[in-house]
């Protein structure tokens, strides 16, 4: 990648200790940008997580602990940040929930709302608020997300509805923030090798694509996805806005087996 010089610029990314989130802000903290990271309490290592930064001589953290559903959460996570920050320049809405429903007599109004509220409208309200405490909006603002709508895959039926409706904010937000001077961007990553994928599906999940000739190469690091979002917000970029942007390695193009390894077992 060219060098990028962030110096005297702010980012704020949700969800940014773990994962792609830290994989992010370990980019932007390589270009200089000072950082404001959110966590739910209990999943954050502090000490563990500052000496990574330690190790690439870059500035240390702030980490605050926000729930990006508690409205009292974000306004008390902005004032924080506005004793140090006169705006943000940068905000990366990277938290989302996976509400699982298997079958249709599983739907509830109550779980998809709650899918809603971490994975949709943070990208709204923290926008929203980030200009009533700055009287700014931030120049890049970026939603994750993961494979948006158009895959299917079993009892993740809530988590693609709330990703539509993700893009779907997204470009109406790049055009009534476009005076403003804000980039509004959806990135979907393809498979990420990440904890909480791991989490959900399994470490069997990798041996199975290696069993079925897919190389590690073709698996999206949380580095690559750290890079891309720098990039983005880099001002290399500013003529792309309202778009959603998808990061893989191909896999798209190979057969869908992430449908196969999860029916596999439906099948017999």
């Amino acid at each position: 990648m060219l060098q990028i010089e962030l110096q005297n610029k702010a980012v704020l990314i949700t969800g940014g200790t773990k994962g792609i989130g830290l994989a992010a802000a370990l980019q932007f903290a390589r270009a200089g940008a000072r950082l404001y990271l959110t966590y739910k309490w209990g999943s954050a290592d502090n000490e563990q997580l500052y000496m990574q930064f330690k190790e690439i001589n870059a500035i240390k953290p702030v980490l605050i602990e926000a729930d990006v559903s508690q409205d009292e959460d974000t306004d008390k996570l902005l004032a924080e940040i506005s004793k140090q920050e006169k705006k943000l320049d940068v905000f990366i809405s990277n938290v989302g929930f996976a509400q699982r429903t298997m079958s249709l007599d599983e739907y509830k109004k109550k779980s998809l709302f709650k899918t809603l509220e971490y994975s949709t409208w943070p990208l709204i309200e923290y926008t929203r608020k980030i200009k009533r405490q700055f009287n700014s909006y931030p120049r890049y603002i970026v939603g994750i997300s993961s494979d948006g709508p158009d895959h299917f895959y079993p009892g993740y039926d809530f988590v693609a509805a709330s990703k539509a409706l993700l893009e779907f904010f997204a470009k109406y937000l790049s055009i009534h923030l476009f005076a403003e001077g804000s980039r509004v961007n959806i990135i979907r990553f393809g498979t990420v090798k990440t904890e909480s994928f791991s989490q959900i599906f399994g470490e069997e999940f990798f041996d199975y694509l290696k069993n079925h000739g897919i190389p590690d190469e073709m698996i999206l690091t949380p580095e690559e996805c750290g890079q891309a979002l720098l990039a983005l917000c880099s001002g290399l970029m500013d003529a792309i806005n309202g778009q959603i942007i998808t990061v893989d390695k191909g896999m798209p193009f190979r057969d869908n087996l992430m449908m196969q390894y999860l029916t596999r077992g439906q099948e017999k």
